[in-house]
């Protein structure tokens, strides 16, 4: 069913790529998860984060994406709660401070409230980025064929849900490899304190646009 529309499926998954691997607030959300808390933690966020495009991409195929794009009341409601969320999870980071156990991974592994907040993280945080609401109405408009059936249209858009929660899954083992995490975790309370910092940076950004 997909064989006549490969070169489209090609150029949409390369954007995707370019665009998935570059520095964000999800990025930032995973390190931290995995550097203060553990590979499952990070994995968790990271299937969080999937999801997350999951709803964005459901939006987009359903037409609202454009709706939200083109009423300023409403795509500025969106940057608001994005800015708000980011600062919000940019000042807890900042309020971390340093862990009496060497390895918090020990204290969170049975800790289902933990795992919850996990993944509500990682949710939350790639929901109420507006930046991905307009990447995905863009790249829905500019590669893909209004001709194109909505079911193959639906394909890519769990393609590219799994290959999000999958590149961050693979940030997350990197990150919370062994000897990785050991060089930051003894002092991941200022790793996360800098972490919050750029997710501050990316709110007053957001903020900003907003003028």
């Amino acid at each position: 069913m997909i064989a006549p529309y490969i070169d489209e499926f090609l150029m949409l998954t390369l954007v995707h790529f370019l665009a998935v691997i570059a520095p964000g607030p999800d990025f930032a959300v995973v390190i931290r998860q995995s550097i203060s808390f553990g590979r499952k933690s990070a994995l968790i966020t990271s299937l969080g984060i999937g999801t997350g495009i999951s709803i964005h991409v459901l939006y987009t195929l359903l037409g609202i994406g454009f709706i939200i794009t083109q009423s300023e009341t409403a795509f500025m409601v969106a940057k608001i709660a994005g800015a708000l969320y980011l600062t919000y999870i940019g000042f807890n980071m900042l309020a971390s401070k340093a862990q009496n156990q060497t390895d918090p991974q020990v204290v969170i592994d049975s800790d289902l409230n933990h795992h919850k907040g996990a993944f509500m993280l990682g949710f939350m945080t790639n929901l109420l980025n507006p930046k991905a609401t307009l990447f995905f109405l863009a790249i829905f408009t500019a590669i893909v064929s209004i001709d194109t059936p909505l079911a193959v249209q639906s394909i890519y858009g769990l393609w590219i849900a799994l290959t999000t929660a999958l590149w961050f899954s693979l940030v997350s083992l990197f990150f919370s490899h062994r000897h990785v995490r050991a060089k930051f975790v003894r002092h991941g309370y200022l790793f996360e304190r800098v972490m919050g910092g750029i997710l501050l940076l990316f709110a007053a950004k957001l903020g900003w646009s907003l003028f």
